[in-house]
């Protein structure tokens, strides 16, 4: 093997020490160390923090928190700790923990780390700079090495006559070097800005514009970095020891087992003694379908008991493989999992009845389109800057202080003739690249698109009125608004994606198909609705523009039963007893308000079943719920789509949820107070740094030292046969290794077995367990929930 070819191969393994960091348009929550999946959890997370100087697990102080409220049984904890021949008492353990806890890890940002970020974050921005970078197109490290000569930080002897690639300037710098294996030196400069380097593994992976037209590569990254520490005399190694105590560490793992098992008792708990025979109305007045999303489950209640209702929930792409077109802002998006392909893409067509307000709604787009071209150049251009700042303070000034004290009233003005292009646009649905591209999809594959989401959620009857429900976050001035959205659409809002669902089930033909060749009679007086949930406000819009005038008197009442379930639901959320809508609509609007909502914090597990199974409980937002009749589904093939997918995504946001709060500073984003854009695609704290890859500090905490977020490993139950799922299991080898190194937890309620739990241990292994009737008490927290606090 040559030299370059032993680098090449370096590089690749490095690489997968890091996760990928999303950029803030599309923040997908995913699991910062997927690269070390193929690990057992315990070996993994201390791996990973000799390279990224991270944390593996939550503080004494958090384990204090949790032990002090009872989120960790004591009998729980006593038992694993005794297993694991550990006898003294749980707080002589605590102590010892916290004694480890003030040996903090050395986080240094090294002079290396600063020069690196500030040549990444100009080659790599995305727009924001006014005047770019020189050479771009070139590649990373060319157009470094065509600028580093101007560089007064190599100091007085300037870098010339560089190689010409990168990879032949890897070979000069590790000329010599002592280790013919370049994994671990590789892999300690990656991890040293594990963010911005995770954002380049990202746009070499999406293959993204900005990718497209100005490359850059972790080879580039390396050859950039090495060669200025050789250049200034800077040792090439960085060492990887960790500071931690072997003990503590172990304590702190059958902590969080202790923690995770506690919490797991009372879930089974509470679903063994559910009223899982309450009888379900054969004749609802309309049937609304949800996101899995964890802020779903409580909305969902709300619904239920402000009427006549019956609710699913169903991966919040409602199954629709696509990336959507604005009709808006000219630009296309992914509205799927990340882990799938887009073969289709979601366009708005006008309606020709509509055609009027179409017409008039281009001619706005193009006058704002102008405005803020002109608004833009004012601003930016040296001749009419200053004239410009002095002229239009005054009216800049007031529209600041409105939208401080008045953001409702600013709004309202702002948007008072805006027009709704849902209102006059109708979705639809075309192949996406290839020789059919932009191509009507053929009706079979709408129909299957239909028909996939009936099976999953085992839907065998319908209402008059059908709401599929997408949901969306709507906040002001907030860098990190997509990762409030939904996950299934890629951090995307699942509007789109409910509307065209909504209108493939009401097409004729698509009808016609589903009864004829799969005995799917869909009535003809059930209509479809698209509709977005609001989660910051807990408002559900209808797009219901095309609803015939025989079903108004229906659709007024469930709008009606709407807004009850929205004053119920915030009032529950926000704990107030009136106002509690204003509330929450003035923490949409608020620019200055660091936590609009808490997102899906203290997530902690993925129940897959019918609604029976938790409709008499309050799960208090802890739970993805996705629908199954297990009865339905003889061959397994819905339940074999929902493990293989919504599992994995829920896995990918409970992981990040984890990290991020475990150690902000390395996998989270910081607080918001400190934080500066960068590029248009990421935060850093202060004036530079590494990029940000998680959520800030006020997406996860109540306070500077009190916990909201859980962090706890999640916990996937499901309903069915146990032989269907371990034959799911045993064709999908990445799943088996998610819960063989125990990533997941996985109890199975064996519909065979009188819906006996029954856990998964190592290599489909499983026992018989059921909830800790003992110490049972509802999974919803045993102490006081937290007040919302104020910013800090």
């Amino acid at each position: 093997m040559t030299k370059q070819e032993q680098i090449s191969l370096s590089i690749a393994a490095a690489s997968q020490r890091i996760g990928t960091t999303w950029p803030l348009y599309s923040f997908v929550t995913s699991n910062p160390l997927s690269g070390y999946e193929k690990l057992p959890f315990e070996e993994a997370v201390q791996e990973a923090g000799r390279f990224l100087k991270s944390n593996a697990y939550p503080t004494a102080a958090i384990y204090k928190q949790a032990f002090d409220k009872n989120d960790i049984d004591t009998k729980v904890l006593s038992e694993i700790l005794i297993e694991n021949d550990l006898r003294e008492s749980p707080e002589a353990y605590l102590n010892l923990m916290e004694r480890d806890d003030l040996v903090a890890i050395t986080k240094t940002t090294s002079k290396l780390d600063v020069m690196m970020s500030k040549w990444l974050a100009q080659f790599m921005d995305e727009g924001l700079a006014e005047w770019q970078m020189p050479y771009k197109e070139k590649g990373f490290y060319k157009a470094w090495k065509s600028l580093v000569i101007y560089d007064n930080d190599m100091g007085s002897s300037r870098l010339k006559n560089l190689p010409d690639s990168s990879i032949e300037a890897l070979n000069l710098v590790l000329d010599g070097y002592k280790d013919v294996n370049y994994n671990e030196l590789f892999s300690a400069h990656i991890a040293a800005l594990s963010g911005w380097t995770g954002y380049i593994k990202h746009r070499i992976d999406t293959n993204s514009v900005w990718q497209q037209q100005f490359p850059i590569t972790i080879e580039d990254y390396l050859a950039v970095r090495l060669t200025i520490a050789k250049h200034l005399k800077m040792p090439l190694e960085i060492s990887t020891e960790t500071s931690h105590n072997e003990t503590s560490m172990k304590l702190k793992y059958l902590w969080l087992k202790a923690w995770e098992k506690t919490f797991q008792n009372r879930l089974i708990s509470d679903l063994e003694n559910s009223n899982s025979t309450e009888t379900k109305n054969a004749s609802p007045e309309a049937q609304l379908v949800f996101c899995i999303d964890t802020r779903s489950e409580m909305i969902r209640r709300h619904v239920e008991n402000a009427g006549n209702y019956e609710t699913y929930g169903y991966a919040g792409f409602f199954g629709i493989a696509a990336d959507y077109q604005h009709y808006q802002e000219d630009i296309s998006i992914k509205s799927c999992p990340p882990i799938v392909g887009s073969p289709y893409k979601i366009t708005e067509n006008p309606n020709e009845a509509l055609a009027q307000q179409a017409t008039d709604f281009k001619d706005e787009k193009r006058m704002t389109k102008a405005k803020t071209h002109i608004l833009k150049r004012l601003k930016n251009m040296l001749p009419s800057s200053f004239g410009f700042v002095e002229g239009a303070g005054a009216f800049y000034g007031l529209s600041i202080v409105a939208q401080s004290f008045a953001p409702r009233w600013y709004f309202k003005i702002k948007n008072r003739n805006k027009r709704n292009y849902e209102s006059f646009c109708d979705p639809i649905i075309s192949y996406n690249g290839g020789d059919k591209h932009q191509q009507d999809v053929v009706t079979h594959e709408k129909v299957a698109i239909v028909k996939s989401g009936f099976d999953l959620m085992g839907w065998d009857d319908f209402a008059p009125l059908v709401v599929f429900a997408g949901h969306g976050s709507h906040t002001a001035n907030n860098p990190f608004g997509s990762s409030l959205d939904c996950g299934a659409c890629a951090a995307s809002p699942g509007r789109h994606n409910a509307r065209l669902l909504a209108t493939l089930a009401n097409d004729k033909a698509v009808r016609a198909v589903l009864k004829s060749e799969h005995h799917i009679n869909i009535p003809e007086d059930t209509i479809f609705i698209g509709a977005e949930h609001n989660t910051t406000t807990d408002e559900i819009v209808l797009f219901d523009a095309l609803v015939p005038e025989t079903h108004q008197q229906k659709l007024g009442n469930l709008k009606k039963n709407l807004e009850k379930a929205q004053e119920t639901a915030t009032a529950e959320r926000l704990m107030v007893t009136s106002g509690s809508v204003a509330l929450a609509q003035k923490k949409s609007l608020n620019w200055g308000e660091t936590r609009p909502e808490w997102g899906l914090a203290k997530n902690a597990a993925f129940i897959v079943g019918s609604r029976d199974l938790t409709a008499s409980m309050n799960l208090d937002g802890r739970c993805f719920l996705h629908s199954y009749n297990w009865k339905t589904d003889p061959e397994g093939a819905a339940l074999a789509g929902i493990i293989g997918g919504p599992m994995v995504v829920t896995q990918w946001i409970n992981n990040h949820y984890y990290f991020s709060t475990i150690d902000n500073d390395k996998f989270g984003g910081g607080t918001k107070i400190t934080h500066n854009i960068t590029g248009q695609f990421g935060v850093v704290q202060g004036n530079g740094g590494d990029l940000k890859m998680g959520l800030p500090l006020q997406s996860l905490k109540a306070s500077d030292t009190e916990m909201y977020h859980q962090p706890l490993r999640l916990t996937v139950i499901i309903n069915a046969p146990l032989n269907r799922v371990e034959s799911i299991l045993k064709q999908n080898s990445h799943l088996q290794t998610l819960l063989d190194n125990e990533w997941i937890y996985l109890k199975v309620m064996d519909s065979n077995d009188g819906n006996q739990f029954k856990n998964y241990k190592k290599n489909y292994n499983w026992s018989i367990e059921g909830g800790d009737n003992s110490n049972a008490s509802s999974i919803k927290e045993t102490a006081p929930v937290l007040e919302e606090l104020s910013t800090f």
